[in-house]
């Protein structure tokens, strides 16, 4: 995937800004974004290998929370102070609240086949409470444009896309702007 661009997207429950840049090569990809919510700012970056497997995120609030997370690409992940964080095992992707930017984690890296759901164990990160645990969610292509999100507890979206798998209408959550 060959990809330089910014996304702004407006968070809608709870009211939000965002602002991220993708740059992808065929080395690594790397974003950094930045959200304000009512209630802190928060900035993120990511970095994915050549195979789209997130191997770091730092997430920093403007209050000064900090959290960083390494993986080695297969699903082993360690924190700050490489201590393993076993619960994570097999997780190859993040989910980060309050942003649709890692949405597009799990869509960049798979091959995708209309109608067939596909099972993805994740870390997701919560940046209200700066903290981290698994989460099993589904995508199900529906057409071009748009997936099926099923998460936890029964949530479940129809999203829609551009052609890059950015995330274009999140419905309820987020709205692109540009």
């Amino acid at each position: 995937m060959m990809l330089n661009r910014s996304c702004r997207w407006r968070g809608l429950d709870p009211a939000t800004i965002e602002h991220c840049h993708v740059i992808s090569t065929a080395r690594d990809t790397r974003i950094r974004g930045a959200i304000v919510t009512p209630d802190y700012g928060l900035f993120y970056r990511i970095k994915l290998d050549d195979r789209e497997h997130v191997r770091t995120v730092r997430l920093e609030r403007t209050d000064g929370a900090v959290l960083e997370l390494f993986s080695d690409g297969a699903g082993e992940w360690s924190d700050d102070r490489a201590e393993p964080l076993p619960a994570l095992r097999h997780c190859l992707d993040i989910d980060i609240w309050p942003t649709p930017l890692t949405n597009s984690l799990p869509l960049w890296r798979c091959q995708w086949t209309i109608g067939q759901p596909q099972r993805f164990a994740m870390a997701w990160i919560d940046g209200d409470e700066m903290t981290v645990k698994r989460s099993e969610q589904i995508y199900t292509r529906l057409d071009a444009a748009h997936f099926r999100f099923q998460g936890a507890e029964g949530f479940e979206r129809v999203i829609e896309v551009d052609a890059d798998f950015l995330v274009v209408d999140y419905p309820g959550l987020f709205a692109r702007q540009n």
